[in-house]
């Protein structure tokens, strides 16, 4: 427990330098909201599209063809995200560890963090390449109609 005023002065460092973090973490959990939603959206039309006649299915499988590579990205991007939380995570702990512990972990912390942005960059890249895979979809169902 706290036992001094220089512990609680460690505390409340450790609470500072885990509040942007923190709000990263919130924003990790928003676009993890979107794009599961986004992966719901396409399993459930994928499982439209797998109940259709033979007639229908066959003119729907460009669209089916696109939303299974589309879910293919979305999985990773989803993978991504939650994997850099967990680092994000991990050197918050890692800064309490450290002000109870009276350990000096700035290498695991930086190393965490580094590892969270590149997480969160490949993620990025990856609902990009997503929302590119979603706009073909429109464009090949438009073609179709014509």
């Amino acid at each position: 427990m706290l036992h001094s005023p220089v512990d609680v002065q460690n505390v409340s460092l450790a609470i500072r330098d885990a509040v942007a973090p923190v709000f990263l973490l919130t924003g990790i959990g928003s676009i993890l909201g979107v794009l599961v939603n986004r992966l719901g959206r396409s399993i459930d039309r994928a499982r439209a599209i797998n109940v259709m006649g033979d007639e229908q299915f066959y003119q729907c499988s460009a669209e089916l063809d696109i939303i299974v590579r589309r879910t293919r990205w979305m999985r990773w991007s989803v993978g991504l995200f939650i994997f850099a939380g967990l680092c994000v995570a991990l050197s918050i702990a890692s800064v309490f560890i450290s002000a109870e512990f009276h350990v000096n972990l700035p290498h695991f912390v930086l190393i965490a963090f580094i590892t969270a942005m590149l997480s969160l960059t490949l993620g990025l890249l990856c609902f990009l390449r997503e929302i590119i895979l979603a706009s073909q979809e429109i464009i090949t169902s438009n073609r179709q109609k014509t």
